[in-house]
Parts: structure tokens; sequence; C-alpha cells
């Protein structure tokens, strides 16, 4: 009997299995794919508080993010790095008061800040000069965050996992029924298929959060879902240096353009309202040229489809509101509990998740089980906070860490050195072992993938096939793109 079942292996479940193993409840996590394996994996891969909600005055989702930006960087700071954003002013668009004030705003509503604040900048001056058109004289530069959001899913994962949980991926809920004071849930993986017990379920299977509060409740479930699609399109490099660009549209939306994976500049999002199977989700034609377009209004050299070398989308899960446009639908979380009185008492809850975010994501998993605790016992305290996730318990400043992994094993090609220390941490000794060579890492599966850490992926982080390595656990698919079909069956 597990006293907790929760479904669905993106950010917000991992995180909910986490705080919950780490309690000492005794914790299942089903995910019918791959962690991070949709919505999770598909984000801006940013940090951030949310500029633009402040627009719609959603001044406490603001100061949470902001909030909780603080307390990533300190228990992620291999994954979890500062990035400096551009905001070039459009005269025909927003007026410069408004952006002072929101970036005032920005800089002071979350509290307690590590970053540095925003200032105002000359564009013609190097090196924005070189990079946008000349009609744009001014700007802002302010602090936010990137995160390699698939690897943070997989953390929460992997450290559930650690405190006692049972991670199942691959394996499909495909029942869910009350039996007395406990659910009974149904699994398939492959072909096979078992039964297990819980006192609760947390129901965090984001695009299809409805389908399974339906097929727990009979049907009486409300659907709550506005599902919105978000693509995103990747050219190379398109300007030097380690600032990101955010642009204002026409349409009142923004695009973001930020460094990516060192050769790579990424451009996104879009908001389309989403109808379609979510299993079956890229971007649309309208989309890619939205974006490029939108880039090209800002850019001294336009970005042309041509351009575009790769493109990812995902549906975000959002709560409808009955806001007016995709763009304006509330990004918080809320909860649906189910938990109908009985004769002997109360039934054992069902808890749906609906929306998030990546950056608040662990204050979720807190609000989540305090919720649940109205309903049965969930031991502990919140102690997320301030307990590192693997591979971030480093004393030092990144950078110091970066020197010392160098100084470990010189012997590491220097970009490689960079990418084990972002993605690994402090257990980079686990995937290099005893190795005193590269050519003791084993044979490279290409991208600078080698069997010694396709095989530790496998061993601690639950990866299984090509995709899983060369693109959630890494993004080493992205620097082999001719070769991507022979690495697939190398990697297998």
């Amino acid at each position: 009997m597990f006293d907790l079942l929760v479904i669905g292996g993106g950010i917000n479940g991992a995180g909910i299995a986490r705080d919950a193993a780490g309690r000492g409840m005794k914790v299942a996590l089903v995910e019918k794919d791959d962690l991070a394996s949709h919505t999770s994996s598909a984000s801006t891969k940013l940090v951030h508080g949310g500029l633009r909600y402040l627009e719609h005055y959603e001044f406490r989702l603001v100061r949470d993010a902001l909030h909780e930006r603080e307390v990533l960087l300190r228990i992620a700071p291999h994954l979890v790095r500062p990035m400096r954003f551009v905001l070039p002013h459009d005269r025909g668009l927003r007026p410069k008061w408004m952006l002072r004030l929101g970036l005032f705003l920005y800089d002071h509503i979350g509290g307690r800040r590590t970053l540095p604040g925003s200032r105002g900048i000359a564009l013609r001056k190097p090196p924005h000069d070189a990079i946008l058109q000349d009609r744009f004289r001014r700007g802002f530069e302010y602090s936010d965050c990137w995160v390699d959001d698939a690897r943070l899913v997989v953390l929460n994962a992997v450290d559930a996992r650690e405190r006692g949980a049972e991670v199942m991926t691959r394996t499909e809920c495909i029942a869910l029924d009350r039996v007395g004071e406990h659910w009974r849930a149904t699994l398939r993986a492959g072909g096979a298929g078992k039964t297990v017990r819980a006192r609760a379920v947390v129901n965090a299977a984001g695009p299809w959060v409805d389908s399974v509060a339906a097929m727990a409740t009979g049907g009486r479930a409300e659907a709550h879902l506005r599902l919105v699609k978000g693509s995103h399109i990747v050219i190379r490099r398109k300007f030097a240096g380690p600032h990101a660009y955010i642009f204002q549209n026409g349409d009142g939306r923004i695009v973001f353009a930020i460094p990516y994976e060192r050769d790579f500049t990424l451009i996104g999002t879009t908001d389309q309202l989403f109808e379609g199977d979510p299993d079956a989700v890229a971007i649309s034609e309208e989309e890619r040229d939205y974006l490029c377009a939108a880039a090209s209004e800002y850019f001294r050299e336009p970005v042309e489809p041509a351009d575009v070398v790769s493109t990812y989308a995902g549906i975000r899960p959002l709560y409808e509101d009955n806001a007016a446009t995709n763009a304006t639908v509330t990004r918080d979380y809320v909860f649906a509990i189910d938990a109908p009185d009985g004769e002997t008492g109360g039934a054992p809850p069902l808890l749906s998740v609906y929306g998030g975010k990546i950056t608040t994501y662990r204050k979720l998993a807190e609000h989540a089980l305090e919720r649940l605790g109205e309903h049965l016992e969930v031991p502990g305290e919140p102690w997320t906070a301030d307990a590192a996730l693997p591979g971030g318990d480093f004393a030092e400043s990144f950078d110091a860490f970066l020197a010392e992994v160098r100084a470990l094993w010189p012997w590491l090609p220097e970009e490689t050195a960079l990418r084990f220390a972002r993605a690994y941490g402090t257990r980079i000794e686990r995937v290099i072992g005893r190795a005193q060579s590269l050519a003791d890492l084993g044979r490279d599966l290409g991208g600078g993938m080698t069997e010694a850490e396709a095989d530790y992926l496998r061993r601690e982080e639950f990866a299984h096939t090509a995709e899983d390595l060369l693109w959630r656990r890494s993004k080493l698919g992205l620097h082999m793109m001719a070769e991507a079909p022979e690495i697939a069956a190398a990697a297998r």
C-alpha cells in the first residue's frame, strides 16, 4: 500500500513525489512515457518571475516566482544560471515609463535579491549596435535565469527515488477505482499489467489531467483545461555574448531570443489554442513564420525560415479562467480536490493539478501536500527550500566548482568539462568513475556522449532510448543533425 500515487512525470509530478518522499511518505510515481517527455521539456527554459505578467496584474504570481528564482539558484546552482535580458524600447509599443515602472516592480516585488537589478542601456553601442536595427536606440537590461528544464525534472525524480519513492516510467495508469478507504490503480507497462493501492492520488498528468480525473470519478469531474501550444525555433547562433533579448510584438506578445547550446539561438514562444492529440504536437508553418517575422523586426539580419535548424512544441495545460486570449490565461496553478464523503467517512482523495510554471514547481508541491493534508495525514514539514538537488551540493560558486573539475580531470575537453559540471554537478565522479583519459570513457556515440555517460544515464537517470539520452538528459542531438539516425541506432 502506497501513501501517495502520483500520475505524471513532468515537473509538477516529480516535484510532488520528491517532497512527499522526503517527508517519509511511501510514494509511487508513474509516467506513461519518459520523464519530462511532453510539456516540461518544451518550455523556453527560463526560471523567471514573468515580467509580462505584471501587465495583467498577476502581482502575487510574479512575487512568488521571483522568490522561487532565488530558491532554485540556491538548490540547483549547476542547472540554474543567471542571465541578463535586453529589452529594446520600440517607440510604437509600450512607452518608456511603463517599462521603467514594470522593471522597478520586478526588481523589488520579490523581496531578497541576489541578482543585479535593471538599468537603462544605449543600444547604439557595442555589442547591440551590430545586432539590432538602427531604429532601436535605447533599452533596458534586467536579470533572470536559464535552466535545463528536462534535467530539472529528472533530478527531482532521482532525489525522490533516493528518498524511497518508486519511480515507474513508461508505465500508464489505465484505471482508477475507489475501494473503501484507498485507491486501486491498474498500471500497464509494455504488455504487462499490475495493480497497486494508494491512500491518495495526485493527478499531475498535464495535458491529460482532465482525462485522468474523468477516469477516476466515473466521468463526474468537470473539464477545466485550456490547452495552449507554445512552439520554438532554433537557428545557428545569431549574436555573440551571454545576454538574451526580449522583443515586444505589435500583437501584445513577447518573444525571447536566447543563447542556446553554445552554437545556437533559441527563439520563442507562441500561444495557440490546441485541440488535437497531445501525443502529436508539432510547430506549424504559421508559428514558424510568426517567430521568424517577430525576430526580424529587431535583428539587423532577418531570420528566414530556411535558417531554422530545429524546432519543438509543447502543450501548456492551463486552467480555463475564460480569459479573452490565450496570452492572458493565468499561468498560476489551480488544484481541484475530489474527496466525497461516504457513509463511513471521507473517501480517499484525488488532487488534480492544473497549470503551473517550472519556476514555481517546488512551491506548488508544498501547496499540494498542504491541500492533501486536509484529507489524510501528511507527515513532516516543508523541507525542499533548503535541500540541494542531486549534484547541487557544492559550497562555492559554480565558477569555482568548474575550476575544480578542470583541475581534477585536465584531460576532459574544455566544453565537455563545462557540460558535465552543468549537467551532473558534484555527481560528475559517478559518470567518470576511474577513467584516467577520454578513451577510458568508451566509444563516442556522437555529439560527445560516451558509452560511460550513456551507461550512467541508463543506470541512474531512468534513460532508455536514444531520444532520452540525446534530447532530454542532454541536448547533444542538436549538435549532430545529419548523424542522428546512425547515432540513435548505436545508442540503443
